[in-house]
């Protein structure tokens, strides 16, 4: 054993010496003058590139704007805005944030920032920002263009932490049923859960529905706390393992919902973190998966540091589920180490792999979908068979919804059309709006998409050059009536209103609904 050791201590050495003298050669006896720190940074890239498809390097500009959504919080003037026609509009101040507390209302359009115009001069998103952010306490003086309002107005913005919520919506959708929607599993997750939960026990919650669509991952440690909620001391969530990493089980406490019937909603897009907290639902017979198969990325990245801010993320372990699934879809790891498959193509197919899903049919019958039988495994409580070997099946399965994406709809969301239509008519009607609906329900059970605005929608799609197609027109109609409604929600209360109206329409959510409601769910969790 030792000789081994001491022969591949060997090669190592050799390996990095050999790496060093290349280095030093190219930077020193090279014709031209070259820029040593790229050499090296695509160096680093060039091997990474070698591995899977999860390790990767990020500059230190990227590792910042990386972190800040998993951080939870920057530092700015808090508003959310969208940008129409070159002009910044403030669709929400932040509750309580700085633009709030000094005026800023929905609806304003920022034109300067410190006396530096923004608006008409084709400046980009992520400038705009910049400017707008800065440190805590730090001021910034924004000159607004108000409706109704002739001059131009002028404030002081003190700059401050603006938390980056990690749930999109939590609210009743039934009597007894609560929802509650995670977009990432960032580091105040837990505590924004926890208070979540709370507020709908209060308000009587017995069920909940888990929205994990879309949720791309994030933390592990927040993934273990959201998944503690469900289960019972000493019960499995989790564990790793690796070459170099030798196994690591994470274990539950005992969490706050562990009796309540629970249904989880995934799709393709739910990756990660969010397969962890799946997998050990399903695993443990604590709740039923609603939706389709998850995006199958089980690989644990350790984020090594660099000594100038940026980043290597280097896989080295393997996620596993209580019952022993491996999450991670396949991929190829040895593409061109042995001169074989070029690893970019190998990387492309990878990251095509859902398109495949989809063009297999797999997206839209669930007995398109095969899964080997070496892969079975048994939950662990009550013995029911499921798969691994990359992503989590759902107990009921939901074929994406075709139907209403049509071309035509596709460009108006794409050119901006659903959104400046939006935007113009609260600007026109936002006081009229808010006078007749006080509260949301109102304005959800009775407020309509009027043939008048629908018009606008279709002028404004001329003026684009879409060409109007009238079978894809009225195919896709009830859906930009649901999504004009639901923005429209939002700029008037917020996101939580927002997928309430969606919702109305979703399937994954109307099939967990269902799950609950006829009693489907004690055949599969008895």
């Amino acid at each position: 054993m030792c000789a081994v050791m001491t022969q591949a201590q060997t090669q190592n050495k050799e390996a990095m010496r050999k790496l060093q003298m290349a280095e030093f050669a190219i930077a020193n006896l090279y014709v031209d003058k070259v820029e040593e720190d790229k050499l090296v940074e695509e160096a680093i890239i060039k091997m990474l590139a070698q591995l899977d498809p999860h390790s990767t390097y990020n500059n230190a500009e990227e590792v910042k704007k990386m972190n800040e959504p998993l951080q939870g919080n920057f530092e700015g003037i808090g508003v959310q805005f969208q940008m129409i026609e070159d002009t910044l509009l403030v669709i929400q101040p932040v509750s309580n944030g700085p633009s709030e507390k000094v005026g800023i209302l929905a609806g304003d359009r920022i034109i300067a920032v410190n006396d530096s115009a923004i608006a008409g001069v084709q400046m980009n998103t992520e400038d705009i920002m910049a400017r707008l952010r800065g440190p805590k306490n730090s001021e910034v003086k924004l000159t607004i263009v108000r409706r109704a309002v002739n001059d131009a107005l002028h404030f002081t913005v003190k700059r401050d932490k603006i938390p980056i919520l990690s749930l999109d919506a939590t609210y009743m959708i039934q009597p007894q049923t609560g929802y509650i929607r995670v977009n990432r599993f960032a580091s105040t997750t837990t505590e924004e859960f926890t208070q979540a939960l709370k507020e709908l026990q209060k308000k009587g919650m017995k069920d909940l529905i888990l929205d994990l669509q879309g949720n791309g991952g994030g933390y592990l440690n927040a993934a273990i706390d959201l998944a503690n909620e469900f289960l019972g001391q000493k019960e499995l969530i989790v564990y790793t393992e690796g070459r170099a990493a030798r196994r690591s089980d994470f274990f539950a406490k005992g969490g706050n919902f562990r009796n309540g019937r629970l249904v989880v909603l995934v799709d393709e897009y739910s990756a990660s973190a969010s397969e962890i907290v799946a997998g050990a639902i399903q695993d443990w017979d604590r709740g039923v998966l609603v939706g389709r198969r998850t995006f199958g990325k089980g690989l644990v990245q350790r984020p090594i540091d660099l000594p100038d801010g940026s980043m290597i993320r280097l896989t080295v372990a393997r996620y596993y589920t209580p019952a022993g699934r491996c999450i991670q879809k396949p991929y190829d790891s040895t593409a061109n180490l042995d001169g074989g498959v070029d690893s970019g193509d190998s990387k492309e197919k990878y990251n095509q792999e859902l398109i495949d899903r989809f063009n297999r049919g797999e997206m839209v019958h669930a007995d398109s979908i095969h899964f080997a039988d070496s892969l079975k495994v048994q939950t662990k409580r009550l013995g029911r068979t499921v798969y691994g070997g990359g992503g989590i099946m759902p107990d009921f399965f939901v074929p994406i919804d075709t139907a209403q994406y049509t071309d035509y709809h596709r460009n108006l969301v794409a050119k901006g059309v659903v959104i400046k239509a939006t935007t113009s008519y609260i600007e026109r009607h936002r006081k009229e709006l808010q006078n007749k609906y006080k509260k949301f329900a109102a304005f959800n059970e009775k407020f309509e998409i009027d043939n008048d605005f629908l018009t606008e929608i279709r002028t404004l799609a001329d003026n684009e050059k879409i060409t109007f197609d009238e079978k894809q027109y009225q195919q896709s109609l009830p859906l930009i009536k649901t999504q004009l409604k639901a923005l429209i929600a939002r700029d008037l209360w917020d996101m939580n209103e927002y997928f309430q109206v969606m919702n109305g329409t979703n399937q994954s959510v109307q099939q967990a609904l269902e799950v609950l409601n006829k009693e489907i769910y004690s055949t599969i969790i008895r």
